[in-house]
Formats: C-alpha cells, sequence, structure tokens
C-alpha cells in the first residue's frame, strides 16, 4: 500500500458488555473488563465496512477506570414469549482510543477493482467524524456507543502509570470463512484466544494469524458478492464505472 490509512477514534457509552461467546448462549452473562478485538472491529464496521478490506485493530488505550455494574435483566424465552430474572454484569463510564487500519481481503478477487486505498480511507474518516453509519454499541445491542475523532494517546488516562496488567485467557475474535488468512481457516468458523497484557493504559492486539490458540467451530461457506449483486463495490458512485 503506499499511503497511511491509519485511522484513529474514541469511543464512549455509559455501559458496555464485552462477554464471552461461552456466555452468549443463554443464562447470566459477564463482561471482561476490558474491549476484544472482536468488539472493536464490530464497531469500526459499523462505521465504515466494505468486503473489499478488512480491520485490522492494532491498539487499546482505556481511559477511564475499569467499574462494573451488576443490573436485574428480563431475557425473553424464544420458545414461549416468556422471561426469567437473570443478573447482568456491565461495565460503566466506558471511554476507549482506538487505533487501526485496513488490509485488502485476498479471499475477494472478484473485488479488486474496488481497491483504491485513498477513496476507503478518506470514506472511513469522514464516517468517523459523522459518528458512523450504523448504530455504534459496546458489546451487546443494548449498550450504545458514541464514536468521534481522536489522536490516540492524547490526553490523560486512568492507567498512564501502571506498569503492566494482565488479563489472563480472552476471546480475541471470530475467523470467518470470508477473511480466512490459511488453508486450516478456510471454508470454517474458527474462534481464536490470546493472553492481553495492558501497558500503561494501553493494549496492543497480535494479528489474527498471530493469535497462540484457535479452535475450529463449524464449516461455514463464503457469501456470495461481486458479480451477484450490480454495483456492490461502490464505484459508480464515485464516477469510476459509467
Amino acid at each position: 500500500m503506499r499511503h497511511p490509512n491509519i485511522v484513529e477514534f474514541q469511543v464512549t457509552g455509559d455501559y458496555a458488555l464485552f462477554s464471552d461467546p461461552i456466555m452468549r448462549v443463554g443464562g447470566e452473562k459477564c463482561s471482561y473488563q476490558v474491549p476484544t478485538y472482536e468488539a472493536l472491529k464490530g464497531i469500526l464496521s459499523s462505521v465504515y465496512w466494505k468486503p473489499t478490506l478488512i480491520w485490522h485493530i492494532d491498539a487499546v488505550r482505556i481511559i477511564n477506570r475499569i467499574q462494573t455494574e451488576v443490573k436485574g435483566i428480563r431475557p425473553i424465552h424464544y420458545q414461549d414469549g416468556k422471561n426469567d430474572l437473570s443478573y447482568y454484569t456491565y461495565l460503566k463510564n466506558c471511554c476507549y482510543q482506538v487505533k487501526a487500519h485496513f488490509e485488502w481481503n485476498e479471499n475477494r478477487p472478484e473485488l479488486t477493482q474496488d481497491r483504491n486505498e485513498n477513496k476507503h480511507h478518506s470514506i472511513a474518516k469522514r464516517m468517523i467524524e459523522k459518528g458512523g453509519r450504523r448504530d455504534i454499541f459496546l458489546g451487546t445491542r443494548e449498550c450504545q456507543g458514541y464514536v468521534e475523532p481522536c489522536v490516540f494517546e492524547e490526553g490523560t488516562g486512568a492507567y498512564d502509570s501502571l506498569l503492566e496488567l494482565s488479563f489472563g485467557l480472552m476471546y480475541h475474535g471470530i475467523t470467518y470463512a470470508d477473511e480466512a488468512y490459511s488453508p486450516e481457516t478456510q471454508g470454517k468458523m474458527t474462534a481464536r484466544f490470546w493472553y492481553p497484557v495492558m501497558k500503561r493504559g494501553i493494549i496492543t492486539f497480535p494479528r489474527p494469524e498471530d493469535c497462540p490458540l484457535t479452535k475450529p467451530l463449524c464449516e461455514m461457506g463464503m457469501k456470495p458478492f461481486g458479480d451477484h449483486f450490480e454495483n456492490f463495490s461502490g464505484l459508480r458512485e464515485f464516477g469510476e464505472v459509467t
């Protein structure tokens, strides 16, 4: 790539729930202490995304002190419409600075003509300034978030003086068939895990292919794009296709 495509933004919200996927099958949920790679990638994808590119989260900075709050929730049963009382543990008063960049999705050769780095980088920055194209939420739908531009590491954070803090084994994200990076991940859904360490308030993420632990979950096919959807690449809106 000939041009830098790093984006930096701040995301805030009253509450967040970054839960382990194992806890999402039902019952009571408890948030991780810090956001996951996949949750931050989802936030950035809500700001701007196309199948031409893959967002990579480089680092997150924890601005506010980590606090939790337990709430009584009545989730609805999908089977009979009734509900039970469950206790969810949320993070509260959340504020994070995020640094990320995008790379081309090599699994999408049919979208090669859409690989215009300046176009996608400019749109992404404008969408950050406008707060995103879609609703932003922190881990789960009931936790509304708000995005705005920032300069990464600018300002004061609650953990700037903390040399190091480890969080143990933690969920990193899921590699879908559309973003496979190796023969082992092609045609599969694969979960990734790692051991995050926060240094002076900053957690630096490994690339998906560098995660120490992976677990294939199921077989999975790629979504059809390209010729199946007219003008999906969006080139016509920029006058590049007549």
